[in-house]
C-alpha cells in the first residue's frame, strides 16, 4: 500500500510493446496507456499474443482482462475491430467497453459491405445508445462513403429506425426489448387502472340515474359546451412551434425521456406511447366512458386536450408525406424530403430540395454523443443537408468541430440546423470550431452570423486559410450576415483566424458588444488597414468587455504600433498577453525595449508574457531578466521566449543575470515557467546544458532537441 505501480506498467510497456509512446513524457499514468495500446493492438492484429509467454496463457484473454480499462478506442481501414468486437465470443468484451468507453474514433476509414455495415450498427447502438461513448471523432477521408458517414453521424445523434433498413439481425435488441417490455407492461397496468376507473364511473353512473334522472339533453348540452369553451391552444414548445413548418418534431427528448411537443404528437408522450390500433382503441374506451358517465364532473381541461391531441395524431401523417422510402439500405436515410430544415437555403434550391435524414416519425430516439469532430472529411452538399437535420434536433450536443470539410456555401446549411437547435430549450450547445482552407465570406461576417445563430455559445472558434478566389462570390437569397442583430451573447472565448484579411474594427464592434462575458480574445493573421485600428480595438475591448484575461495576436505586424503594445502591458485586467510572429522589434529601438520591461514591471496583475517569433536575441533577452530586479512589483510567472534566435551564451547570461536578481530578492520570486522552444542551442552543446541546469534550479523549463542548421536550410530552400 502506497507504493507506485507506475514503474512496473513502464516496463511492462518496452518488454511488450517493444516501441516508445509518443509524447511519453505527457503520460502520467503507465497503467491505463499499457491496457489502452494493448487492447488496440491486440484488436488490430499488430500484437502477437503469442510470441510473449507470459500472455500466451489459453486462461487469458487479452481483449476481456483490457477492455474494461478502456476509455478511447480508434477504429480504421476496413473496420476489421467492429467487426470482431460484434462476434459472438467477444459479447462480455463489448459489454465492458459499453461501461468504459467514452471516445470512439475513426480514422482513414474505406468503402465497406454490407456486413460489415451491419456490424457497425450493431457496435454503435450498443456503444452509444445503450453505453457511455459521448465523443464520436472522424480523421481523414479524403473520399468518404456516403452511406457509411451519413449511418456513423446518424447513430451519433441517437437515431436507430425500427424497420427492416435498420435492424439487420432477426430479433431487436436485448436491451432495447427489455425498454420495450417494461414500457409495455407499464402501459398495461395504466390501461387496467383505466379500466376501472371507468367501471367505478359506469357503477356510480347507475345508482345517480336510478336516484335522480338527467334528461340527456342536458348532458349533451354540457358536453357541447366544454368543447365548444373559447381557450388558448394546448401547451406547445415554442422552438418547435416555429420550426413546425420545417421539420417535423416527433421525436423524444434525449435527456430524461420527456417529449419536446406534448401535444403535437401523442406518440411523444411516455404514458400514450401507443400504436395506431391502440390509440384508436383508447378512443374508443375515453368516448364510451364519457357517454356512461354524462351528468358527472369530467374535467374539462383533460377532456379538450385527449380530444384534440388524437385529431393531430390522427393527421400527423401529413407530415410524413415526403419522408424518406424504407428500404433495406442505409441509403434511404439520405433520400429528399420537403420538409427538411434548409429547403429554404439557396444553394439547397439549386440542387432540387433538401436531403433530408429519415423520417422522425419512423426513428426511435436513443441516447446520443455530446462532441463530434469531423477532421479533413469532404462534406457535400446532401450530406450538409442530412447533418443539418440532424443537428436541429441534436439537444445533446455541446461541442461541435469542423475543420477542413470544404464547406464553403453549405455553412449557411449547418448554421440553419444550429438556429433550429438553439431555440429548443434544452439545447446544449457551448462549443463550435470552423476551420477550412477556403473562407466564403469575410471572417468577421461569419463570425457575427455565428453567435447570432447560436448566442448561447461559450468558446466560438473561425479559422480559414486563404480568401475565396471568387472576390464577392455569395450564395443567393443570403443577405449580409451581418444584418442579423446579435442578442446578448455567453461567449467566453473567441478565437479568429484570418485568411490575411484586414481587421475593421467597426465590423468586430457588434461582436465584442454582445459579449459582456468574453473572457479571452485571439486574433491570428489579421491585416491593420491603418495605424488607429489597433487603438480602436484597444478602446473598445476596455469600454465592452470588461471581464478580458488573455488576450493573444499572432502573425500581426505591430512593429508599428509600439504606443498600442505599451498601452496593452499597462491594462489592470489582462493575466494573459501573447504577441506571437508580430514583429515587434523589427523598426524599435533600445528605448522601445526599456519602456516594455519598465511596464511589466509595474504591472502587478499579469501573469503570462508570451513573445514567440520576434526576433529577441541574446541581448534582449538578457535586458529581460530586469522584469525580476528587486524594484519590481511584477506578478509574472510565465515567459515564452521560444523560436527567438537564442544561442547558449546569451542563455547561460541570461541565467546568471537571473539568478542575481533572485539572491537579491531573498528568494522571493513569482517566476515559474521559461518555455524556450526552437532557439539556437545545438550550436554549443556544453554551454547550453549548463545554463538549463542552471535555470532548472530556478524555475521549470521546457525546450526541446532542435536541429537549427537543418531549420535555416528549409528556411532557405523556400525563399
Amino acid at each position: 500500500a502506497g507504493l507506485s505501480t507506475q514503474p512496473i506498467w513502464r516496463k511492462l510497456w518496452d518488454d511488450v510493446m517493444k516501441t516508445r509512446p509518443p509524447n511519453s513524457e505527457n503520460i502520467t499514468c503507465w497503467r491505463k496507456k499499457f491496457l489502452e495500446t494493448f487492447f488496440s493492438n491486440v484488436l488490430h492484429g499488430v500484437l502477437d499474443v503469442s510470441s510473449d509467454w507470459r500472455l500466451n496463457d489459453h486462461h487469458f484473454s487479452p481483449l476481456l482482462h483490457s477492455s474494461p480499462h478502456v476509455s478511447q478506442l480508434t477504429l480504421c481501414n476496413m473496420l476489421q475491430g467492429a467487426v470482431e468486437l460484434t462476434a459472438e465470443h467477444n459479447q462480455k468484451v463489448l459489454e465492458n467497453l459499453a461501461g468504459s468507453l467514452q471516445i470512439l474514433k475513426f480514422q482513414h476509414l474505406l468503402s465497406s459491405d454490407q456486413s460489415i455495415r451491419r456490424s457497425l450498427v450493431l457496435l454503435l447502438h450498443r456503444l452509444i445508445h445503450h453505453g457511455s461513448v459521448s465523443q464520436v471523432s472522424m480523421y481523414s477521408w479524403p473520399v468518404p462513403d456516403t452511406v457509411l458517414l451519413v449511418l456513423i453521424l446518424s447513430m451519433s445523434a441517437g437515431f436507430w429506425r425500427s424497420g427492416s433498413a435498420l435492424v439487420y439481425h432477426s430479433s431487436p435488441c436485448g436491451l432495447c426489448r427489455e425498454e420495450k417490455d417494461k414500457a409495455q407492461s407499464q402501459e398495461s397496468a395504466e390501461e387496467r387502472a383505466e379500466r376501472g376507473r371507468c367501471d367505478e364511473r359506469e357503477q356510480s353512473d347507475g345508482e345517480n340515474q336510478k336516484g335522480s334522472p338527467r334528461a340527456p339533453e342536458e348532458t349533451d348540452a354540457r358536453l357541447n359546451s366544454v368543447l365548444s369553451r373559447p381557450r388558448s391552444p394546448p401547451l406547445r414548445n415554442q422552438a418547435c412551434e416555429e420550426a413546425s413548418s420545417k421539420v417535423p418534431c416527433d421525436y423524444t427528448s434525449i435527456q430524461g425521456g420527456s417529449s419536446c411537443c406534448v401535444s403535437d404528437q401523442l406518440s411523444c408522450h411516455p404514458v400514450l406511447r401507443k400504436t395506431r390500433r391502440r390509440l384508436k382503441s383508447a378512443v374508443g374506451k375515453k368516448r364510451r366512458c364519457l357517454r356512461r358517465s354524462r351528468g358527472l364532473h369530467a374535467d374539462p381541461e383533460d377532456l379538450y386536450d385527449f380530444v384534440f391531441t388524437v385529431a393531430r395524431e390522427d393527421n400527423a401523417g401529413l407530415l410524413d408525406t415526403n419522408s424518406a422510402t424504407e428500404g433495406e439500405n442505409p441509403e434511404n436515410w439520405t433520400s429528399s424530403s420537403r420538409g427538411s430544415l434548409c429547403t429554404g437555403h439557396a444553394v439547397c434550391k439549386k440542387r432540387g430540395g433538401s436531403a433530408g435524414i429519415f423520417s422522425l416519425k419512423a426513428a426511435h430516439r436513443f441516447r446520443s454523443v455530446s462532441t463530434l469532430e469531423l477532421f479533413s472529411i469532404p462534406l457535400t452538399g446532401e450530406t450538409c443537408r442530412t447533418l443539418c437535420n440532424l443537428l436541429s434536433s441534436w439537444v445533446s450536443l455541446e461541442n461541435l468541430v469542423l475543420s477542413y470539410n470544404g464547406l464553403g456555401a453549405n455553412i449557411f446549411c449547418i448554421l440553419s440546423g444550429l438556429r433550429a437547435l438553439s431555440r429548443h430549450p434544452d439545447c446544449h450547445l457551448r462549443v463550435l470550431r470552423v476551420s477550412d482552407v477556403f473562407s466564403h465570406v469575410p471572417c468577421i461576417e461569419l463570425v457575427h452570423c455565428m453567435l447570432s445563430t447560436v448566442p448561447q455559445l461559450h468558446t466560438l472558434s473561425v479559422s480559414f486559410d486563404l480568401k475565396n478566389q471568387l472576390e464577392g462570390n455569395r450564395p443567393e437569397g443570403n443577405p449580409s450576415c451581418s444584418e442579423a442583430e446579435i442578442p446578448e451573447s455567453r461567449l467566453e472565448q473567441l478565437e479568429i483566424r484570418f485568411p490575411r484579411e484586414p481587421l475593421h474594427t467597426a465590423f468586430l464592434l457588434p461582436v465584442l458588444k454582445a459579449s459582456k462575458s468574453l473572457q479571452q480574445l485571439s486574433l491570428d493573421s489579421a491585416m491593420l488597414p491603418c495605424s488607429q485600428e489597433l487603438g480602436l480595438l484597444l478602446e473598445v475591448l476596455k469600454e465592452c468587455n470588461p471581464h478580458l484575461k488573455k488576450l493573444s495576436f499572432h502573425d500581426v505586424n505591430l512593429a508599428e504600433h509600439q504606443k498600442e503594445v505599451l498601452l496593452l502591458l499597462q491594462d489592470p485586467v489582462l493575466q494573459e498577453i501573447t504577441f506571437s510572429f508580430c514583429r515587434l522589434f523589427e523598426s524599435s529601438t533600445t528605448e522601445f525595449l526599456s519602456e516594455i520591461i519598465n511596464t511589466v514591471k509595474r504591472n502587478t496583475s499579469l501573469k503570462s508574457l508570451k513573445l514567440p517569433g520576434n526576433r529577441l536575441g541574446n541581448h534582449r533577452l538578457v535586458a529581460l531578466a530586469d522584469i525580476f530586479s528587486e524594484d519590481s512589483s511584477s506578478s509574472l510567472c510565465q515567459l515564452d521566449v521560444s523560436s527567438n534566435c537564442i544561442k547558449p551564451d546569451g542563455l547561460l547570461e541570461f541565467t546568471k543575470k537571473l539568478e542575481g536578481h533572485i539572491q537579491q530578492r531573498g528568494g522571493q520570486i513569482q517566476f515559474t515557467h521559461l518555455r524556450l522552444f526552437q532557439n539556437w542551442l545545438d550550436q554549443d552543446a556544453e554551454t547550453a546544458q549548463e545554463a538549463l541546469r542552471r535555470l532548472k534550479a530556478v524555475c521549470s523549463v521546457v525546450n526541446d532537441s532542435w536541429d537549427s542548421s537543418q531549420a535555416f536550410a528549409d528556411y532557405i530552400s523556400v525563399m
